[in-house]
């Protein structure tokens, strides 16, 4: 895949003006950052740039300022993060995106070498607008552009889109190993592909699924999703989550896989509880039996064991949402099960394991093998689209 798009060491980084794409939109609690995973990925890039004697100028947006200035949502913030982890100085530059000359002289007089951070590119509307005189001012800022942001690459904003067009562009480390691993993944992936879906709603993956089952070997269906599965094949599933509305959907997607040769594992078993909180009562059902007053809230021990048997068969697993309640005991069994059973493969050579989305990597987290897997994408919405076979406006403006 690196042919399709330019890579950093493509780029004559020597004494250039860098403009780094990064995704600074890090959780902030009393004027901290808490949770600096997307910062820590921008360091290799950040000191390839500053290894060339470059100045590397950090671009991000942050929260949302709906296109004003807010100082609640200033980066200025995550300057103090950005040092520590880089073990590198970083100034931050005040920028009036309407007029960026001073924000020209604070980066002319920084020595070479100099890592700096711009205010908010959500400062201005004609961010979310991909507004190509708002990204002209931005590219006079710079003479080379690295986006290094996969989490933001399902935009197409200024400093995603429209910039990359105007200047030498090349995707930052960060961005290639995740182009890397999602190639590996579903674009071309090593067969048979075992795709893990799970969460809440049918309705916020039908897209996913329909791509999936027309990709993969064998489609393993969690979590609430499942019930709404469950439910179009007649099966009663009680008071568990369930989009009854979306059955017909359900069976098309049913129908498509057949169609076009993946097996769709559904749950044969699961945990039933009577009420939605950690270690109250619960029974094992069989689907065909689940009590009208239960919800289901996570898959049973023989569901488990298929899906293990299908993960033995497997080369690469992608993963996209828990299998239960994973937040609660004892609803994250099945969660964790699967996920060490990957973790296990993947470490023993024998599989491809790539996950993502807010939910996983938080389930994965718990599951303590989160750094088991092949890759493991903080992306949210990016991966989602990129699962879904969509085009991401920020990858597509720096192929070759």
């Amino acid at each position: 895949m690196s042919a399709t798009f330019k890579t950093l060491d493509e780029l004559d980084l020597n004494n250039k003006r860098v403009l780094l794409r990064a995704d600074l939109n890090v959780p902030v609690a009393d004027g901290k950052v808490s949770d600096a995973t997307r910062i820590e990925r921008l360091v290799p890039t950040i000191r390839e740039i500053v290894k060339h004697d470059g100045k590397a100028i950090l671009l991000s947006h942050f929260g949302r300022p709906k296109g004003k200035v807010d100082p609640e949502f200033s980066l200025e913030q995550v300057c103090e993060a950005v040092a520590n982890e880089t073990g590198h100085p970083v100034g931050f530059v005040f920028t009036d995106w309407n007029d960026v000359s001073d924000a020209q002289k604070a980066i002319d007089s920084a020595p070479a070498g100099s890592v700096l951070i711009l205010e908010n590119t959500r400062f201005h509307p004609g961010e979310e607008a991909n507004d190509i005189d708002l990204a002209k001012r931005m590219a006079s800022l710079g003479d080379v552009y690295v986006n290094d942001a996969f989490s933001a690459a399902h935009r197409a904003h200024a400093s995603t889109d429209a910039l990359a067009r105007l200047l030498p562009a090349a995707a930052g480390l960060a961005m290639q190993a995740e182009l890397e691993a999602l190639e590996a993944g579903l674009g071309k992936p090593k067969k048979p592909v075992v795709a893990i879906v799970g969460g809440a709603k049918v309705s916020s993956k039908i897209d996913l699924l329909e791509n999936l089952v027309a990709k993969v070997d064998g489609l393993v269906i969690g979590g609430g999703m499942a019930n709404t599965f469950l439910h179009a094949q007649g099966y009663a599933v009680g008071k568990s989550l369930c989009e009854k509305d979306l059955a017909e959907t359900a069976l098309r997607i049913m129908d498509k896989a057949d169609k076009s040769g993946c097996a769709i594992i559904l749950p044969i078993d699961a945990v039933v509880a009577w009420h939605f909180k950690a270690n109250t009562p619960t029974r094992l059902y069989g689907v065909d039996a689940i009590d009208n007053d239960g919800m289901i809230l996570d898959i049973g021990p023989s569901s488990i064991e298929r899906i293990l048997g299908a993960i033995d068969d497997a080369h690469t697993v992608v993963w996209n949402g828990p299998m239960g309640a994973f937040e609660m005991n004892p609803f994250d069994a099945a969660t964790v099960a699967i996920a060490k059973h990957v973790a296990k493969r993947t470490h023993d050579g024998k599989l491809v394991s790539v996950a993502g989305g807010g939910d996983t990597v938080a389930a994965l987290a718990h599951a303590g093998v989160k750094d088991a897997f092949t890759y493991v994408s903080t992306a949210g919405g990016a991966f989602l689209e990129w699962m879904e076979g969509k085009p991401l406006p920020g990858v597509e403006a720096l192929k070759k």
